[in-house]
């Protein structure tokens, strides 16, 4: 299995935004739903699956005649270390989210995580190598977040932890369950608009900082990549 896979990146556009609120963000990006042979994403519906942001920006740029490319084929790396060599997976993660915190502070930003920019694992589940500690408590000063449409993840004792709800194509159910349990939703819209079930709508492309975003109020995104 190959080690020293740069696992983090800040090249996202929308994460880019975070430097003018003086945040620098890092992404991990795996294959999602079962590319790589491993399922990534347990709650996706048949839509998202079809307009998942795996697509979106170069991700989803592809020569003629082709269906992958180098990130794509990065990406499934990544996802076979994660599930193959768990424990060199978390080693590289550790060193990875040290080498930002470094990176962010010489620029003056402070340095947040997410982990699941296109799978939806539950990162507390897992213990870093050596360890009964989670990456949460391994690195509890520093901002994680993710979007999530698992519900129940028991994620609130971890403060440096935010979860944004993501409504999609047949997960009403779990959509009002997460509004009811006061969890920020993010919806996709074709035009965003003011409000939506009876909460107000911010916009959500002017940044990825869902830790920022005031409760109680829907995320709204504008359609990316295939969607």
């Amino acid at each position: 299995m190959e080690r020293n896979m740069k696992l983090l990146s800040t090249a996202n556009p929308k994460i880019q935004k975070g430097t003018a609120k003086g945040y620098l963000s890092f992404i991990l990006h795996l294959a999602p739903a079962d590319l790589s042979g491993k399922e990534t994403c347990p709650k996706r519906t048949a839509g998202c699956t079809e307009a998942c942001l795996n697509t979106a920006g170069r991700g989803g740029m592809f020569k003629k005649g082709e269906n992958t490319n180098m990130i794509q084929q990065a990406r499934i790396r990544k996802t076979k270390m994660f599930f193959e060599d768990r424990d060199a997976f978390m080693e590289q993660l550790e060193k990875d989210i040290n080498l930002g915190i470094k990176q962010a502070a010489k620029l003056g930003l402070k340095p947040v995580f997410r982990l699941n920019g296109t799978s939806d694992l539950s990162w507390e589940k897992y213990t870093c190598k050596g360890s009964d500690r989670n990456i949460f408590e391994m690195f509890d000063n520093v901002q994680f977040y993710d979007y999530t449409k698992v519900l129940g993840r028991k994620v609130a004792k971890y403060k440096n932890y935010h979860l944004t709800f993501s409504a999609a194509d047949g997960n009403d159910a779990d959509v009002a369950k997460a509004v009811s349990a006061g969890m920020n939703v993010a919806a996709v819209f074709d035009k965003v608009p003011a409000e939506y079930m009876g909460r107000p709508v911010i916009d959500a492309d002017e940044d990825d900082l869902r830790f920022l975003d005031p409760k109680n109020v829907i995320a709204g995104l504008k359609a990316k990549g295939r969607a």
